[in-house]
């Protein structure tokens, strides 16, 4: 390696560690503190989104011509590493900066993407993706939303349900058959700008969840809601599908970045827990099976951190395959969920208090197995490949 290539390195490692700086100041003094509210009103406020936006937190990934920041998913990575170890649950910053923007900028048209990308990395505008439906969880090919031409719009009608962000988004992109005759082959995504008053569209309940409360999870309608074929993403209709499974791999690695980083601080938290607690006249750090418990899940940790910075790195080159992404969400997750479970039994009651950040660790994770498809599905995917 040059002396060049070893600057270069040691600069990129300085600008994400003072980017990690920059994103943990953001969620412990801008977000942090409305926890409780966002969590009481079931959705966080527009304004973090424009904060965050203002700091450059937000599509950091995208090129700087449409309003992003010229990095790279490492970026991203960073900023989803301090959210979880900042406590935060209510924005969904995955969808929002990890998943929408990308779609739009390898499929949107060009006017398109000036046009929407500068108001997603500003925080203007809040992105969302509409796949699930009430009878259609991750089997997207049969999903029954359609989009039918009339004139030079698409008239969309259908349900979905379970979308993040789904109550505050102002961009949305919905999965819709464009020939319900197709099967896989039918499936287009429609970008729709949307607000409560756009006709033929309306947002649903805030759906209550055991974690993540201050997260907007909504169902939402469609009812002949007119959106322009301009707003079709890619060359032509039934493109739908394959431009989900070229982006979903992203999609599963944010989960593994997020499980790392839960993982981790779960560890830390009921290792700081064990040592000032006390029980039968000693710290609960000095029992054998309290030493044993942390020794097992501080190994756990390990692992899975170096098995997502491996697949951080393939994805950074372009390599990241859809079998290896699929491995990373289905065992982190499944990591997290462990860990993060025998670390309440060793807070005791305290673990199962929501004041203690063990307790809200347990419920925002478990979520982690099922989201971006659930685990049984990524097994089943992974199996398709041995």
């Amino acid at each position: 390696m040059s002396t060049a290539d070893t600057d270069r390195g040691t600069d990129a490692e300085s600008e994400l560690q003072g980017l990690a700086e920059l994103a943990r100041n953001f969620f412990a003094n801008t977000v942090a503190p409305h926890r409780e509210e966002f969590a009481a009103q079931g959705f966080p406020s527009r304004e973090v989104y424009r904060q965050a936006g203002e700091l450059g937190l937000l599509c950091m990934s995208i090129p700087e011509e449409y309003g992003g920041g010229g990095g790279t998913f490492a970026h991203e990575a960073v900023l989803f590493t301090e959210q979880v170890k900042g406590g935060d649950s209510a924005m969904q910053l995955g969808v929002h900066t990890g998943i929408v923007p990308h779609y739009i900028l390898a499929y949107a048209s060009e006017e398109n993407k000036k046009r929407w990308l500068p108001k997603l990395a500003s925080g203007e505008w809040i992105g969302a993706i509409a796949m699930t439906e009430p009878g259609t969880g991750s089997d997207l090919q049969n999903i029954a939303t359609k989009a039918v031409k009339d004139g030079d719009d698409y008239l969309i009608t259908g349900a979905k349900t379970f979308i993040s962000n789904g109550r505050n988004c102002d961009l949305l992109i919905i999965a819709v058959k464009t020939d319900p005759t197709q099967g896989a082959k039918g499936v287009s995504l429609v970008v729709a700008e949307v607000s409560d008053d756009t006709p033929g569209f309306e947002r649903g309940r805030l759906l209550k969840k055991i974690g993540q409360k201050g997260q907007d999870t909504t169902e939402l309608f469609f009812d002949g809601l007119r959106v322009p074929q301009a707003n079709l993403l890619g060359a032509a209709e039934g493109e739908g599908f394959i431009q989900l499974m070229q982006q979903l791999p992203q999609e599963r690695l944010i989960c593994g970045v997020a499980a790392a980083a839960a993982i981790e601080a779960a560890v830390a938290e009921t290792l700081a827990y064990v040592k000032q607690r006390n029980a039968f006249g000693k710290p609960l750090f000095a029992m054998q099976n309290t030493r044993f418990e942390l020794a097992e899940c501080a190994t756990i940790a390990e692992v899975v951190r170096t098995f997502v910075d491996s697949a951080v790195d393939k994805h950074l080159r372009g390599a990241l395959d859809v079998k290896t992404a699929a491995m990373v969400k289905y065992w982190t997750t499944d990591q997290q969920s462990q860990v993060i479970d025998r670390c309440v039994q060793l807070h005791g009651g305290y673990g199962y208090m929501e004041e203690y950040p063990i307790a809200r660790m347990w419920a925002d994770g478990r979520i982690s197995r099922i989201y971006a498809g659930a685990n049984e599905v990524m097994k089943d995917l992974i199996a398709r490949f041995l």
